[in-house]
C-alpha cells in the first residue's frame, strides 16, 4: 500500500465507526444481508487507484495543515453565510482520510440509508434461503465496492451527515467532515497551484456543508426521509426493476456511442412512474441547494483570503475537458455530470434570492422543510421568493 494510505491508516483521522452489526433474524437481518458491506469495503480498497506517493514526513505535515485549513474556513463561513451555527460546530467531527477509509465510511452510511428501503422490499415476501442471501450479498456488495473504488479517487472531501445513525453508542450527535487527502494532494500538483490556497478553498466548500446540517438540525432526517422514499420507489417495485435495469443498460450503450449527446445518467432512466420522478424531483432540489450554496460561498472568497483563488478557479473548472472515454462512460452511468449540473443550477438559485432579499431573506431556507425550495423554483427563483414572501 502508498505510503500515503498506510500512514493515514495508522492515525486517528482515519474513520473508527464499525458498519452496524446486522441482526442475527427476522426482516431487518435479511435486509442488511442484501448487501455484503464488509465486502464493499474490502473490495473498494483493494481496486482504488493508487495516488501520491509521499514520505512520513510530508503525510503528516499534510494531514496537520489540513486540518489547520479546515478550522480556518469555518470564520469564513461564518461570515459570508451569516449564519450563527459556524460559530461552534464541535457536535460533529473533522477527519483527514485515505482512499479506502472514505470508500469504508461510505458502506457505513449506505448502510443506514438503504435499510428502511430493503426492509420494505422483503416485507411480505418469502425469506431467503441463507446460501442465496449469501451469494446474493456478495454479488451487490462487490458491485458497490467496485463503485465506492472509482469514486474514492474523485472525491475531495465530503459532510456525511448519517454517520450518528450507524452507531448511536459511539458517534457524536452530529455527522462528520472527510477530507480525503491523497485527492486533495494529486489535484493542488494536477493543477500547479499553491497547496495551502487550495486546501483552504476546497474546506469552504466543505465546511459549508457541515454549517447547513448545524444550522437546520431537521434536516438530516428530512434527507434521509426523501433517499428512503426514493429508494423505496425503486426496490418496492423488483418485478420491474430487472426490466428497467436491462433498458437502461440499453440506452446507456446507445449514448457512449460516437457523436452520441450526453445523457443523464441510466441509474435515473430507471425512473418511471409519476411517484418515482416527484421523489427524484425533491431530492434533486435539495441537493441543488446544498451544493449551490456551499459552491457560492466557494467562490464569495476574494484574494485577500485565498490570494491565488482566480488561478485556482479557472484551472479547476477547466480540469474535466480532459476526462478519457472510460472515466466519461462511468460518469454519465453514474449521473455525474448530472450532478455537476446541480452545482451550477443551485448555486444561480442562491446567488438571484440572495440578491433579491439578501442573505438573511435567503437563510430563512434553513428555517424549516416547508421552505426549501422545489425543483421549479431552483429553476425560477421569483417562484420560491413570491412564496416565502419576499
Amino acid at each position: 500500500m502508498e505510503p500515503m494510505e498506510s500512514s493515514a491508516s495508522q492515525t486517528s483521522s482515519q474513520p473508527s465507526r464499525q458498519t452496524p452489526t446486522p441482526p442475527s433474524n427476522g426482516t431487518s437481518g435479511q435486509a442488511q444481508g442484501l448487501i455484503n458491506w464488509e465486502l464493499a469495503a474490502s473490495t473498494a480498497a483493494r481496486l482504488t487507484p493508487p495516488g501520491p506517493v509521499l514520505g512520513a514526513a510530508e503525510i503528516s505535515a499534510a494531514v496537520e495543515n489540513l486540518r489547520l485549513m479546515a478550522d480556518r474556513s469555518v470564520q469564513h463561513v461564518h461570515h459570508i453565510t451569516g449564519l450563527d451555527a459556524a460559530r461552534d460546530l464541535r457536535d460533529s467531527e473533522v477527519l483527514v482520510v485515505d482512499r479506502a477509509s472514505w470508500a469504508k465510511a461510505n458502506t457505513q452510511s449506505f448502510a443506514v440509508m438503504l435499510r428502511p428501503a430493503m426492509e420494505k422490499m422483503l416485507e411480505g415476501r418469502p425469506s431467503l434461503a441463507p446460501g442465496a442471501a449469501s451469494v446474493g450479498g456478495a454479488i451487490t456488495g462487490s458491485q458497490l465496492g467496485a463503485i465506492l473504488a472509482f469514486l474514492s479517487s474523485k472525491v475531495l472531501g465530503q459532510y456525511d451527515p448519517f454517520s450518528a445513525l450507524a452507531d448511536s453508542s459511539t458517534a457524536p450527535a452530529a455527522g462528520r467532515l472527510l477530507l480525503v487527502a491523497p485527492n486533495i494532494i494529486s489535484v493542488e500538483r494536477e493543477l500547479n497551484v499553491d497547496p495551502a490556497d487550495f486546501r483552504l478553498w476546497v474546506c469552504l466548500h466543505e465546511q459549508t456543508h457541515r454549517v447547513q446540517f448545524a444550522a437546520a438540525p431537521w434536516l438530516r432526517h428530512h434527507m434521509l426521509d426523501e433517499i428512503e422514499n426514493l429508494s423505496g420507489q425503486l426496490l418496492g417495485n423488483m418485478d420491474s426493476l430487472l426490466e428497467r435495469a436491462s433498458a437502461a443498460a440499453r440506452s446507456l450503450k446507445d449514448r457512449a456511442a460516437p457523436g452520441a449527446a450526453p445523457g443523464r445518467g441510466a441509474i435515473l432512466d430507471l425512473l418511471q412512474s409519476p411517484e418515482e420522478k416527484a421523489a427524484l424531483s425533491r431530492l434533486t432540489a435539495l441537493m441543488s441547494l446544498l451544493e449551490g450554496h456551499a459552491n457560492v460561498v466557494m467562490d464569495a472568497v476574494d484574494a485577500s483570503i485565498v490570494p491565488s483563488v482566480k488561478t485556482i478557479r479557472q484551472r479547476f473548472n477547466a480540469r474535466g475537458k480532459d476526462r478519457g472515454m472510460i472515466e466519461k462512460f462511468i460518469r454519465n452511468l453514474l449521473g455525474l455530470d448530472a450532478k455537476m449540473r446541480q452545482y451550477s443550477d443551485g448555486a444561480k438559485f442562491v446567488r438571484e434570492v440572495v440578491a433579491a432579499a439578501g442573505m438573511d431573506g435567503f437563510n430563512q431556507v434553513w428555517e424549516s422543510a416547508d421552505h426549501l425550495p422545489t425543483e421549479a423554483e431552483i429553476h425560477d427563483s421569483k417562484l420560491w421568493l413570491d412564496r416565502m414572501g419576499l
